[in-house]
């Protein structure tokens, strides 16, 4: 059921505690900790039924027209519910980072953006004080609630956590990538910054058997319960491609936290995938 008693396909699982559900301050909302990354196929009726289930954080291209179509129905029922983050295809200059963002607002209908960042900074973006500076001046203006940027880079990742306006950071992080956790995680606690984790199953290859392995293979959820067992990751997302996955992925997560021995064997699996 959702929130109002409506039925859905996809419940929420069993365990509620802090390792699914956490009050996030960057983001002023209350988030479920597996957020959608609708890009790999999942139409608008699964997305729909995502957002009918436990799911709130969507990272959403406004170029998408199914997830657009779902999250119009949620713009008009229950805005405050989600978290919709999104952000310029190329952010190189300010104007163009002001111009994607206003367009964005005009698409989904609604009179703020929750997240607004920058992707892959260094490759389709670049952090200057352009940039940054109308990132600033959208939160200000109470366009965007919250300013971030996804960035492969982590050191520089730990250095924008400690000094930057950016209240989100969104890095790779997976059991064969699992270097946030000395170089992003510990720079954390002077400012918060949100932490949304990408590429859990590391594009896949943490779910092919390596060389050499003999004992079994990741399933997709285990690689989310891998970066939902850090207490630094606010969201990690998940990219379905239909909805038989997603329900699949949510149910994985009935399981609860890795225990040690499963996360000492995500880490040899990750470094073995690694290579």
């Amino acid at each position: 059921m959702t929130d109002r008693g409506e039925p859905t396909g996809l419940e929420l699982p069993r365990s509620t505690d802090a390792y699914l559900t956490r009050p996030v301050t960057a983001l002023r909302k209350t988030v479920f900790r597996l957020g959608l990354a609708a890009s790999a196929g999942l139409d608008a009726a699964g997305v729909s039924e995502a957002l009918e289930g436990p799911i709130r954080y969507v990272l959403w291209y406004p170029s998408n027209k199914p997830v657009t179509e779902a999250l119009h129905q949620v713009v008009r029922r229950d805005r405050e519910r989600y978290v919709i983050a999104t952000g310029p295809l190329l952010g190189y200059f300010g104007g163009s980072v002001r111009r994607a963002a206003e367009r964005a607002l005009r698409i989904l209908g609604s009179d703020y953006l929750d997240v607004f960042q920058l992707f892959w900074a260094g490759r389709m973006s670049a952090l200057t004080n352009s940039t940054l500076g109308e990132l600033v001046k959208l939160r200000q203006e109470g366009k965007v609630r919250a300013i971030g940027v996804s960035i492969h880079d982590r050191k520089r990742a730990g250095r924008l956590a400690l000094d930057s306006p950016l209240d989100l950071l969104m890095v790779r992080y997976n059991a064969a990538h699992p270097g946030a956790e000395q170089d992003v995680f510990p720079h954390l606690a002077k400012r918060a910054p949100a932490i949304v984790a990408y590429t859990a199953t590391s594009w896949r290859k943490l779910l092919r058997r390596p060389s050499g392995w003999e004992g079994p293979v990741p399933t997709a959820g285990d690689c989310y319960r891998f970066c939902l067992t850090s207490p630094h990751v606010d969201v990690v997302l998940t990219a379905p491609k239909n909805r038989a996955e997603l329900a699949e992925n949510l149910a994985a997560l009935d399981k609860g936290p890795l225990s040690e021995e499963e996360l000492r064997t995500m880490y040899e699996f990750g470094r073995m995938v690694h290579g």
